[in-house]
């Protein structure tokens, strides 16, 4: 390790960790566009109380939130082989990444089925009567009543837990795949700047978050503003 801040190195690795952020980004986006559908899906037996199902998706819900996500990454790249290899599948080569995005996908899934779980049942049920009186099926009852309230009720949620994503991400370059952590990993043996190598990938997860974050709320701000027109 370098002897002291080599500040201009920090400049220097930054476009090259750069290279590899569409791989963090693509992990990112697939991971919350699997998860938000899995979580609707786990979210519906906890909500109609279906039997079996219910106590199912409750364990699971408890066992993700009650393990760390590097294990839960690890128990997907070794156990999901060994898991369909007993059906005479064999996914022992299959790339890695595949096995991050099936990790933060079941990861992500967890927090939006209870994220969309308290979200509708925050909705006045009222509403729900008051809809079907007039002719209404469910699922309508469910698109134009339910799901608009609840996803305005989610969203600051679910933007948080994205963020979230964002950074467990880092964690992906353990199990081979060369996103900006993997690179980093790679410049920091090859130059032994390991400080200015972290600081530069702090600055680029940081501007990444600030511009989430500023893209999440003109989107809730989108969602919000017929309240601000009742309000006037």
């Amino acid at each position: 390790m370098s002897s002291f801040f080599d500040i201009g190195y920090v400049f220097d690795a930054i476009p090259k960790l750069l290279n590899y952020l569409h791989i963090t980004i693509e992990i990112l986006l697939l991971s919350i566009f699997f998860g938000l559908i899995l979580g609707i899906i786990i979210a519906v037996p906890r909500l109609y109380k279906i039997p079996v199902l219910k106590e199912i998706a409750t364990l699971y819900i408890s066992f993700i939130r009650g393990t760390p996500i590097l294990i839960q990454l690890f128990l997907v790249f070794y156990g999901l082989p060994l898991l369909v290899g007993m059906f005479g599948i064999n996914i022992t080569r299959m790339d890695a990444f595949i096995f991050v995005i099936i990790t933060y996908t079941l990861s992500n899934a967890a927090a939006f089925a209870e994220i969309f779980r308290a979200a509708i049942q925050s909705i006045d049920y009222g509403q729900a009567e008051a809809a079907q009186s007039i002719g209404m099926t469910g699922w309508q009852t469910f698109s134009r009543i339910v799901f608009p309230q609840a996803l305005r009720i989610a969203f600051p949620n679910i933007a948080s837990t994205s963020i979230s994503s964002l950074k467990d991400t880092s964690l992906a370059f353990s199990i081979g795949v060369m996103d900006m952590m993997g690179r980093g990993d790679t410049l920091i043996t090859a130059t032994m700047n390991a400080l200015e190598v972290y600081v530069a990938l702090a600055i680029i997860y940081y501007v990444i978050v600030l511009l989430l974050e500023y893209g999440y709320k003109f989107i809730e701000r989108y969602l919000n503003h017929y309240l601000v027109k009742e309000a006037l």
